[in-house]
């Protein structure tokens, strides 16, 4: 499997949540990225993480909220969610950068997983 997540489930505001991407050891060396698709809405930027774990970034919608992290031994990524709000609701992707530094532009990211659902309850 290129990039799996899972993790996702229905949940009430103000919960949280971890969402898991598993990738296959030939990412040890990209940026992984978190996107979410709401219905109706475009698929947007989360947050994404270097390849060494160094770098992070998170869109204005979740930072304090979000965070990210990677276990390169154990080839995933994590996206703890709390404080969930009823907006957080979509589907949520992970996806390999071509590069070593992620992006929070999606075209920077040319391997994807199936997306994992949240929904949020209010």
């Amino acid at each position: 499997v290129q990039l799996q997540a899972s993790g996702g489930g229905l949940v009430q505001a103000g919960e949280s949540l971890r969402l898991s991407c598993a990738t296959s050891r030939t990412f040890s060396n990209n940026a992984i990225g978190w996107f979410r698709q709401a219905p109706g809405k475009e698929r947007e930027f989360v947050a994404t993480i270097s390849w060494n774990g160094g770098i992070t970034s998170f869109a204005d919608s979740v930072k304090g909220r979000f965070s990210i992290s990677r276990d390169r031994y154990k080839n995933a990524v994590y996206l703890q969610m709390s404080a969930l709000k009823p907006e957080d609701t979509a589907v949520y992707y992970c996806a390999a950068s071509v590069h070593s530094i992620g992006s929070t532009t999606s075209q920077r990211y040319n391997s994807w997983g199936q997306g994992t659902q949240i929904t949020v309850s209010s």
